[in-house]
This record gives C-alpha cells, sequence and structure tokens, in this order.
C-alpha cells in the first residue's frame, strides 16, 4: 500500500466522526463561549465538564523530561508548537509551522472504559503552514481527529506526536524527525536540541493571570538545528536552518478583559534567544501578567516581567481575508541589556485561516545589544485580532 493510498484510508476512518464534530469544534477549542450547544453534546454522547473538573497548574509542580514531552491528559488542554526559518542552498527562505493541540472531552474519573480500539476521550487538532519567502506565499491546513484507533496522540518514550501522517518524531534524545504534508507541499525535517529545555515563567510555571491556576506549565526547545526537505509542485529544496518548539499544558482561561496575546520567538545569531508575550486587554491596555524570558548563548536563563521591556508596533496590516487589522512591524527593547531590536515580517499575509483566524508567520530581526550589532530570525503569533480569543488558546 503506497503512503497516497494509506493517507486517503486513514482519513476515510476518521472522516464520519470528523464531519460530525466539524461544526462544533471550534467552539470545543476556542470559543469565547466556552459552552458547546446542548443538542450537539447529547448527539455526540459527551457531556461538557467545567475547568473545575480537571488538573490545574501549580507551581509546586516540577518538569521532568523526558516524561513532560509526552501528553498531560489529565490537563484539559495542551499543545506542541513547531516554527522556523529554513534557506536552501540556493538561497530561497521558508517559515514554517507545525501545531498540535490536544483537548480532553471528560476528566480522568469520568472517562469510560475502553470498549473498542476507536473509543477516544481526547481530540486532537492540527495547523501545517508554509511561507515561501522568496515566491511570496502562504499557504496553511487544518486537520481534526480523535485518539481512537491510533489515529492521533502523542507519547514520552519515545517521544512521538501526531495526527495521521502530520508528525514528530524522537529518533533519538535530542534527535527528531519532523513531517508533514498536504496538497502540493511537505515538508520533512531533522531537528537537533542544542540547549536544554528552558523552562519558562517560575521554573516552568507560567502565570497568565490572577486567579490560582489561571497558568500553564510551560518549556521551549529555543534552538533546533534544522536540515532536511521542503517540496513543492514545482521544485525539492534542500534546506538548512533554525527551529523552535514550545509546549504547554493547562486547565486555563483568559481572565476577565484579557482578549487576546501577541506572542515572539526570536532566535539571534550570536546564539542567544528570546521568548516575549504580552496580553492584551479589551480596554487597550497590556496585562501586567505579560513576560518573557532571556535566553543567554551558553542557556542560562533571565526571566523578564512587563516592566523590564517595552513592544512598539511601527506599522500595521489590513487582512483582505478577515479585514483584521495586525501589527506588523515591532520594536522591542530590553533596557537592562541594553537590547534593541527591530522586527519584520518575512511577508505580511501570514494569516491563517481555519476553524478561527489568527496570525502566525516568520519575522526577521535586525538590532543591537551593547551597541553590537546582531541579527536574526523568528516567529510571532497574533490572536484575538480577527474576533475575541478564547479561553483556552
Amino acid at each position: 500500500m503506497n503512503r497516497a493510498t494509506l493517507r486517503t484510508m486513514l482519513k476515510f476512518l476518521s472522516g464520519v466522526f470528523i464531519i460530525f464534530i466539524l461544526l462544533t469544534i471550534a467552539s470545543l477549542f476556542l470559543r469565547q463561549d466556552k459552552s458547546l450547544p446542548q443538542a450537539s453534546l447529547a448527539a455526540m454522547n459527551i457531556e461538557e465538564y467545567p475547568p473545575e473538573a480537571y488538573q490545574r497548574a501549580s507551581p509546586s509542580r516540577t518538569l521532568e523530561f523526558p516524561d513532560d514531552h509526552g501528553p498531560h491528559p489529565d490537563f484539559q488542554t495542551e499543545w506542541w508548537y513547531y516554527t522556523g526559518n529554513l534557506i536552501s542552498t540556493e538561497g530561497d527562505q521558508f517559515g514554517y509551522q507545525l501545531t498540535f493541540f490536544r483537548r480532553a472531552l471528560a476528566p480522568a474519573e469520568k472517562r469510560t472504559e475502553r470498549l473498542s480500539n476507536w473509543t477516544a476521550d481526547q481530540i486532537y487538532m492540527a495547523h501545517f503552514a508554509l511561507t515561501d519567502v522568496s515566491k511570496g506565499t502562504f499557504h496553511s491546513f487544518e486537520r481534526f481527529s480523535r485518539t481512537g484507533a491510533g489515529l492521533a496522540g502523542a507519547q514520552s518514550s519515545p517521544y512521538q506526536v501526531w495526527l495521521l501522517d502530520w508528525q514528530v518524531s524522537e529518533v533519538e534524545p535530542g534527535l527528531y524527525q519532523l513531517k508533514a504534508a498536504e496538497e502540493d507541499l511537505e515538508i520533512e525535517l531533522t531537528l537537533s536540541e542544542q540547549k536544554d529545555p528552558i523552562l519558562q515563567g517560575d521554573q516552568g510555571y507560567s502565570q497568565k493571570g490572577p486567579h490560582p491556576g489561571n497558568a500553564s506549565h510551560y518549556y521551549s526547545l529555543t534552538r533546533l538545528n534544522s536540515d532536511g526537505v521542503v517540496r513543492t509542485r514545482d521544485k525539492n529544496y534542500q534546506v538548512s536552518g533554525t527551529s523552535w518548539m514550545d509546549h504547554e499544558f493547562s486547565t486555563s482561561t483568559l481572565s476577565e478583559g484579557q482578549i487576546g496575546w501577541d506572542w515572539f520567538s526570536i532566535q539571534l545569531d550570536d546564539q542567544s534567544e528570546l521568548m516575549l508575550f504580552q496580553i492584551r486587554r479589551e480596554d487597550g491596555s497590556i496585562d501586567p501578567f505579560s513576560s518573557g524570558t532571556w535566553i543567554a548563548a551558553d542557556g542560562s536563563t533571565q526571566p523578564l516581567a512587563l516592566d523590564d521591556f517595552e513592544i512598539t508596533v511601527q506599522d500595521t496590516w489590513r487582512s483582505p481575508h478577515t479585514g483584521a487589522t495586525y501589527p506588523a512591524k515591532w520594536n522591542i527593547s530590553i533596557s537592562a541589556r541594553n537590547l534593541f531590536l527591530d522586527i519584520t515580517p518575512h511577508l505580511q499575509d501570514q494569516e491563517l485561516n481555519v476553524s478561527y483566524s489568527y496570525w502566525e508567520g516568520a519575522v526577521g530581526v535586525q538590532g543591537r545589544i551593547n551597541d553590537t550589532p546582531v541579527s536574526g530570525n523568528g516567529y510571532v503569533e497574533l490572536t484575538g485580532y480577527a474576533g475575541s480569543m478564547a479561553s483556552e488558546f
């Protein structure tokens, strides 16, 4: 059986379930109103459970590896985020995103006995996007599946996360294979860890709001050397570059008045990295629970509170797809490090229009640290501009 036939069969096997949930899945993941329509819940034989029924993030929890690379089904929500900037041997530039989201259907004590291999208590969603900077094109795709029959899932030993044939798999400790293909586009990369996991927030506990448990457990692999192939309809490109991986799990909601966030991952050519996120409020202010981390070349870190950095929007872009207006150029400054960076999208239109719309794209970086010029690349995610961003994500 060839790969195309296998993929078609897998899609068919999960088709009945997927078609049934497509009209409600956006609510399940991302609506501000966190309740699914009761008729849909009844038809799916799914009882909705409040966040209080699930495990909450706690500052007393210690992240341990490799176990915490895998899934945490007792938490309501989880995601594995891979983004990267690549360049071909001929100078063609690409950005990519491959992200996997897990959503629990019921807390542990309410899960049904597995009567068959098709029984599932988790739903997965994945996004695959490719930015062809040289050609000025952007493509994005979305998939859903349940965990039954092995159609989607994650595991810690050996580490793997997948949805059908989109997957990231551990080859050996610190070495991974990433694969995704849709229509005429395909990416196949080998990712190699250059730094140990970086614990974001307070030793991996990232507070997002004032209420207890309104937080996530969050770590990053901030520098993954990346080599492989990007395939398009016209050509196969041998590429190399650098990727970033974020893994978060939580049972958390945005607090009252929070509408979305701007998230930055920056990789500089001096081997340092920077992660920042700012949560935006309805009144236009930035929430005080915004934060970040500076990662030095040697892997040492400095936590950053909102008062430690400043993000200034220099330009905007209006989407022809949704009519949303997004920031499109930024200045970032960290005065204590004498750091000043200019962040510019490699392509303005990197808006994903899937079950919900958001902007996530490859960016270029120019600036200076202590009057020494630096440059690099990164990724930016912008949510809540094309409609209210919901709770869990």
